[in-house]
């Protein structure tokens, strides 16, 4: 007479490649509904058209011209925080005062803020009607104003870390060499911040590609002078095109998508440096 065999327990490692399989597939998931989907659909509609039509689209004067605003407007806006946001990461690391805390804070107001209503306070403080006399609206300053406002804090969250964690000793021994101080800063300290500049930088770049709420109150929105791509996506819709907005639109996801490839690529090679 054969009873039946008693169930053998499943080893713990598999019990663990069980959990860590239903963890990806969550992720994925979760990226695939929120993410990819959404991405894919613009794509699908901007081939609506066929290929004539797609590049109609993406190359109409109008459409050109805001694009190239808006790119070489990302460019200066990357620039200037590259160096700025250096600045301000440098004096909130290195001093001490009084405030400090606070200003702390106030860095990361552009991302708790509304888009629309930061464009509000810019058009307050910089329009017509501006307490200091500057106005700056409707033109392509207002533009670069905007995107400097928005993408403030990304450089300066990138260098603080890296500023936190870099080895005094190494500055204590460029000193005791006889490097002074301007010295000390570009052959000990900027290599060593460079990386964390360039991706925040780019990250700020690619954010300045696709801002829209900002800009549209400040810059007018005025054809082949203040209008940038996102406020050109905007008009296609209103204007029923909505295949032609889904064309620019995957102009700015390709352009922001190789940002971000740089930016993993720089990431990449200073942990190569680290080890």
């Amino acid at each position: 007479m054969s009873a039946l065999a008693p169930a053998l327990p499943l080893p713990a490692s598999a019990g663990r490649i069980g959990r860590r399989s239903m963890i990806r597939v969550t992720v994925m998931g979760y990226l695939s509904i929120a993410v990819l989907l959404p991405l894919a659909a613009i794509v699908w509609k901007s081939s609506g058209a066929g290929v004539a039509g797609l590049q109609q689209a993406v190359t109409s004067p109008e459409t050109v011209s805001a694009l190239e605003l808006t790119t070489l407007a990302s460019v200066a806006v990357a620039l200037v925080n590259a160096v700025t946001g250096t600045l301000i990461a440098w004096v909130l690391v290195r001093d001490t005062f009084p405030g400090k805390a606070l200003l702390n804070s106030v860095i990361d107001l552009p991302f708790a803020l509304p888009t629309i209503v930061a464009g509000l306070t810019l058009l307050t403080l910089y329009g017509p009607l501006s307490p200091f006399g500057v106005d700056a609206a409707y033109t392509r300053w207002a533009v670069v104003l905007a995107l400097l406002f928005v993408t403030l804090p990304f450089v300066v969250r990138a260098v603080q870390p890296v500023l936190h964690e870099l080895d005094p000793e190494m500055e204590e021994a460029a000193a005791a060499l006889g490097a002074g101080k301007s010295t000390t800063f570009r052959r000990v300290i900027l290599p060593n911040i460079l990386p964390a500049m360039l991706s925040g930088a780019v990250l700020g770049f690619a954010r300045s590609m696709g801002e829209f709420g900002s800009i549209v109150l400040i810059s007018g929105n005025i054809p082949y002078r203040t209008e940038v791509a996102s406020v050109r996506i905007f008009g296609l819709i209103q204007s029923d095109d909505v295949v032609g907005a889904a064309a620019v639109s995957v102009v700015l996801l390709v352009i922001s998508l190789l940002a971000l490839l740089l930016v993993t690529g720089i990431e990449r090679r200073t942990r190569r440096y680290e080890r």
